[in-house]
């Protein structure tokens, strides 16, 4: 499946035409969104733990949460590792 490309938010296209790396542009980001999904996660084991775990829903609910953050967790730690392989890859070239 091919996406259509969209245009990006504001923001992103500020750190985009500063001259950002799209590495750091990701890194920066993806903390932003691990922010907002940790505390959607919160949000879902509250209402299940107030709920005394009875509804099937609500636990589908914290466990996409916790896939979702779990994802972005990924992500962010790959930026970590393709830096370095960047910075690595600098220093032999020198």
């Amino acid at each position: 499946m091919q996406e259509t490309p969209t245009m990006l938010e504001p923001h992103l296209q500020r750190l985009v035409d500063a001259g950002c790396t799209g590495i750091d542009i990701m890194h920066g980001e993806l903390k932003n969104l691990m922010l907002i999904a940790e505390q959607e996660y919160a949000e879902c084991v509250k209402i299940e733990e107030d709920n005394d775990y009875s509804d099937a829903m609500e636990s589908m609910d914290r466990k996409y949460a916790e896939g979702y953050l779990d994802a972005l967790t990924k992500l962010y730690s790959m930026t970590y590792d393709i830096s370095f392989a960047i910075s690595d890859k600098g220093a032999q070239d020198e």
